[in-house]
């Protein structure tokens, strides 16, 4: 197909949609999901490939079971421009009506030639969006075509997705609306530059926070060849789960290896576009309210398009990062000075270097922070021996190191091993489900119940019941009344005895205790797991706002 069908079955005077200009070299594919309110409710499915978007109507949406198939009916190319069409098609026009950007995000193909096996008939791909993340396969299906549209079945492969809440559902990964609200409000995100002139005041909906994402960015000047090569092409900025490292006990002893110092804060991407700056945490909630003077850095430089890795960390005063003193300077307890330490660039002025060695991303990560702008700090690469370093961090107590493998990609949202983290102590999330309640003088609650997930269920670790000012006390205690449910959430509960610890909680302690929807994630510190998977000296620092409770289990070295 071409784009000829589109642009026949529209009248652009009429609709605002983009009409697409010349086909764009396929390199790393850009998928969207498109919720669409026509005459019947459906979902678009679009592909990035041969400098169009192949598209597909889904009527009961993507599947998310692992073998659960629907119904996808192939329509007309669409041009790549309509990857971030959200609106309203006028009533009377070819599909009018509601228009939401439902998912966005990056796919690979599973097979060498995907145009060729689109052409025959099957297709396999890995999403990475949002919403959607994955493996998927597209299948068409003989001899039943519906006028010119060709019937396919849209499969999930692989393991089962994770479910979407109600307000994910009928949420736009741009915008943050919900349908009733883009309906309502009678624009498009997308706007052609003629538009622009006719209505250069910008009439229509004001500015907002979602802006940042939605209208295209202006054109800027070719850059040289030297500074773009081929390998890496310009792209929209999409959301992704930045690349996690593992966990080891000792420092590997071949390969070569660059080590920074392990940061205890808040893991954050920094969007930076010529709209403004959103800061986003690795579970893709907005930390830019909460910290704006990292913010407000981070729109000092002289770039756009580009997407900085780095951690947000409050500084004690012997110049260590301590997650404790976060947790009060969201509080509002303490002002410690804020630093963002910067420790990757995954995009640079629109172009996606996460396939660039670690090396060139780095060394491109240090020219633009040659001066850095605020409280922004390059994460520097330490010189000598991992034991050695590992042995310094211990006497100057820091969290530990980071080892990065040199020549190594960025790798979204894995824990390939090509990053490892090396601790100096004991330290990991744990999901709070339930609380005692509190003795001697002490207020609001005395201990929290902690556990990890372990094949998909919830398994008690233990009691924290030191780290807590009175104030945190008296707010988290508050926060834990909004989630307080009857049932307990853990499964190995009760215990037969409380143990050598008293850490165990028996069938008679567990009248005292107050369950909870196992939502909240506490940072805790500890001197050593016991035998039987308890927490032996535990410590709170603080509650982690980037990452979701369903997300923690039990990290083992590798």
């Amino acid at each position: 197909m071409s784009l000829r069908t589109y642009r026949q079955k529209r009248d652009f005077a009429k609709t605002r949609e983009p009409r697409g200009g010349k086909a764009e070299k396929a390199g790393k594919r850009l998928f969207v999901v498109q919720k669409h309110a026509a005459s019947h409710l459906h979902y678009d499915f679009r592909l990035e490939m041969g400098g169009t978007l192949k598209s597909w109507a889904v009527p009961k949406g993507i599947p998310l079971t692992r073998g659960e198939k629907r119904l996808a009916m192939q329509v007309e190319d669409h041009p790549l421009s309509y990857a971030r069409f959200e609106g309203v098609i006028p009533k009377g026009q070819y599909g009018g009506g509601t228009v939401m950007v439902w998912d966005i995000g990056t796919f690979e193909p599973l097979d060498e030639h995907p145009l060729k096996n689109l052409a025959a008939g099957k297709l396999r791909f890995v999403l990475a969006g949002r919403k959607l993340r994955g493996e998927w396969h597209l299948v068409r299906m003989r001899g039943k075509e519906e006028g010119d549209k060709q019937p396919w079945l849209l499969l999930r492969s692989g393991s089962n997705a994770k479910p979407l809440s109600a307000r994910a559902e009928d949420s736009s990964a741009l915008s943050g609306r919900g349908m009733k609200a883009i309906a309502s409000s009678g624009d498009a995100v997308w706007k052609s530059g003629r538009e622009e002139r006719k209505n250069p005041k910008g009439a229509g909906r004001p500015k907002d926070a979602g802006d940042a994402e939605e209208a295209p960015p202006p054109p800027r000047r070719k850059p040289s060849k030297k500074t773009d090569p081929p390998k890496v092409r310009k792209v929209p900025l999409p959301f992704f789960d930045p690349m996690k490292a593992k966990l080891t006990l000792t420092p590997p002893t071949g390969g070569d290896w660059r080590y920074e110092i392990k940061f205890d804060g808040f893991r954050a991407l920094a969007f930076r576009d010529r709209n403004g700056v959103r800061l986003l945490s690795r579970n893709d909630k907005d930390l830019s309210g909460k910290f704006p003077t990292v913010a407000a850095s981070v729109a000092k430089l002289k770039t756009h398009d580009t997407v900085l890795d780095g951690e947000i960390v409050a500084m004690d005063p012997k110049g260590r990062s301590s997650f404790q003193l976060l947790q009060a300077y969201e509080l509002g307890q303490e002002r410690p000075p804020l630093l963002y330490n910067v420790f990757d660039l995954p995009f640079e002025e629109g172009r996606d270097l996460r396939t660039l060695p670690l090396e060139e991303r780095q060394a491109r990560l240090a020219k633009l922070l040659r001066r850095p702008p605020g409280i922004l700090r390059p994460s520097a690469v330490l010189e000598g021996e991992a034991d050695a370093l590992l042995a310094q961090a211990r006497e100057l107590g820091l969290e530990g190191l980071i080892g990065k493998r040199a020549g190594s990609e960025y790798e979204a949202g894995r824990r390939s091993g090509a990053w490892i983290k090396l601790k100096t102590h004991r330290e990991q999330e744990f999901v709070v489900g339930g609380y005692t309640d509190p003795e001697g003088g002490r207020s609001s609650f005395g201990a929290l119940l902690v556990g990890v997930h372990e094949k998909k269920t919830l398994r008690f670790c233990g009691k924290v019941g030191t780290g807590f000012t009175g104030a945190l006390l008296k707010s988290l205690h508050a926060r834990m009344k909004k989630l307080a449910r009857k049932d307990c959430p853990f499964v190995n509960l009760p215990e037969p005895r409380a143990g050598r610890y008293g850490a165990g909680v028996t069938v008679s302690e567990m009248r005292r205790c107050h369950w909870l929807k196992p939502e909240l994630v506490a940072q805790v510190k500890f001197s050593e797991w016991t035998r039987d998977g308890k927490l032996r000296q535990p410590v709170f620092l603080g509650l982690r706002e980037d990452k979701d409770a369903s997300d923690v289990v039990r990290e083992e070295p590798a």
